[in-house]
């Protein structure tokens, strides 16, 4: 019903909103850009078209509407197509966008030498037969193919294939807890380390761009990474204790487990020539996004695109354009670019100071400390998310409104506006309560070894024990570190 009825809901809407008298202080860019919003939520909520598809809509309705409306700068003048187009396509001449396409050819180079499943078989394989050593085996892969795959869907897509086999070299019932427990946990550990490193997620990159142009700063892979990493480690734990509780496996060992991994890397052979061109180039492209700003002035995406190009070359690299060019999701990164271009217009128009004046007025936020207001945030970001598919789409969305709020919050109690920005980005990752709440959680839903009563039953208990520790570390670790003050 929501694909059937929902553009014509966001249009109507949109319509609506366009009509309406223009609030006081809010220009008609602004009010027009909120409509622009509100309709791109409802059709990314409802999937009524593909998010490429909702990409192109978005920025051809930023280009005739705001074309249409007063200049900001110049309000005697309408702003006109061509300017409003400058603002429609910003977000695709972002460093951020760049690093997101050279995720996506990591990811294409790791399947097509399968060295991202060798790291995930080998993993397995020293970890022993017992169930809850084999779930302490597949959270381990999610930690570690995080540093090496930047992107969720690759990684869980490279583990259940992989998973799958070594539940059904087990002799188990793909309906059986031990599938489900298996299953859930590859989802739910690589959702957590998208918290963990800043090359993981997309979502991330999003923030990371709206915090170093309206913040201006940039915050770096080992920056984010002494923030994050003990919230994810912890989180890992949590997640293995929470999903051996709520779905006990049938049995505490599965004869012949080991016998199953090594026949899957049996299976694989040795590492080919262009394996180990690829673990040498990964090692490096790690050490130099872990010791940026410290060891090398050279940023995150100079360094992943640079990885990128010894890949492509003729004789030296892995892989070539045409190979590349089907495997690579270019509608994500259409989606990447507009959402960015989305977020970017809303701070510039100062359509996002006049949501923020509104949310500040209903949360009455600006009367609460700094761990008050994050608090808060935090919560209405996990609700919220909840009706989203896309943590890119509801990064692009929220994150420009959050940094308006804390701008505002700042100039009244003392709070670090950069850090509290890069803090509720971790509670976006949060996509842990329903299968369409993330697409690693669709790819693994599609297996059919878990259902959605599945994830909602641990996915419930993992978000308030996540939330909770967003507010312990809030008031201890990252108070000490002054991300938060």
């Amino acid at each position: 019903m929501g694909k059937k009825y929902g553009l014509i809901l966001g249009a109507l809407i949109l319509l609506i909103i366009i009509m309406l008298p223009t609030p006081e202080g809010l220009s008609t860019s602004g009010q027009r850009m909120i409509g622009i919003l509100i309709f791109s939520v409802i059709i990314w909520i409802t999937e009524a078209v593909s998010y490429s598809v909702s990409s192109v809509l978005i920025v051809s309705l930023m280009a005739i509407l705001l074309g249409f409306a007063p200049d900001p700068v110049h309000p005697e003048k309408l702003l006109g197509t061509e300017g409003a187009l400058k603002f429609a396509l910003s977000g695709f001449s972002t460093s951020a966008l760049a690093l997101v396409g050279g995720a996506m050819f990591i990811a294409v180079a790791m399947v097509k030498t399968k060295l991202d499943a060798r790291i995930a078989l080998v993993i397995l394989s020293k970890i022993g037969t017992k169930t809850n050593r084999v779930l302490i085996g597949v959270i381990a892969v999610g930690f570690i193919l995080s540093f090496f795959v930047p992107s969720t869907t690759a990684r869980v897509s490279c583990m259940v294939p992989i998973i799958l086999g070594i539940i059904n070299s087990f002799g188990v019932s793909m309906k059986s807890r031990f599938a489900a427990v298996m299953m859930i946990a590859v989802a739910q550990a690589d959702s957590i380390w998208n918290v963990g490193i800043k090359t993981a997620a997309a979502q991330n990159m999003i923030a990371l761009n709206f915090i170093e142009k309206q913040l201006g700063y940039y915050i770096s892979w080992g920056e984010w990474f002494i923030a994050a990493a003990p919230f994810a480690a912890i989180m890992s734990v949590v997640l293995y204790f929470i999903i051996l509780k709520i779905i006990p496996p049938e049995t505490e060992e599965i004869a012949g487990g080991k016998e199953a991994v090594a026949k899957a890397l049996k299976e694989l052979g040795p590492m080919s020539t262009a394996e180990k061109k690829l673990m040498v180039i990964s090692v490096i492209l790690l050490f130099l996004w872990s010791t940026e700003k410290i060891v090398h002035p050279l940023d995150t995406t100079t360094t992943t695109l640079s990885a990128i190009t010894i890949m492509l070359l003729p004789k030296i690299g892995i892989m070539d354009w045409k190979y590349v060019q089907s495997r690579v999701s270019w509608g994500t990164l259409m989606l990447f670019g507009t959402g960015i271009s989305l977020g970017s217009t809303i701070l510039s128009t100062k359509a996002a100071d006049w949501i923020a004046s509104y949310i500040v007025g209903k949360f009455d936020l600006y009367t609460m400390s700094a761990f008050g207001i994050l608090a808060v945030l935090s919560l209405f970001l996990i609700v919220i998310h909840l009706g989203f598919a896309s943590a890119t789409a509801l990064s692009a969305a929220m994150i420009p409104i959050v940094i308006s709020i804390l701008q505002g919050a700042a100039q009244l109690n003392p709070l670090n506006v950069i850090g509290m920005t890069m803090v509720l980005q971790y509670v976006i990752c949060f996509g842990f309560i329903l299968p369409v709440n993330a697409p690693q959680n669709m790819v693994v839903f599609s297996t059919e070894t878990v259902t959605a009563r599945d994830f909602i039953r641990t996915g419930i208990p993992i978000t308030i024990a996540a939330y909770l520790l967003i507010l312990l570390m809030a008031s201890t670790y990252w108070k000490w570190l002054g991300i938060i003050l």
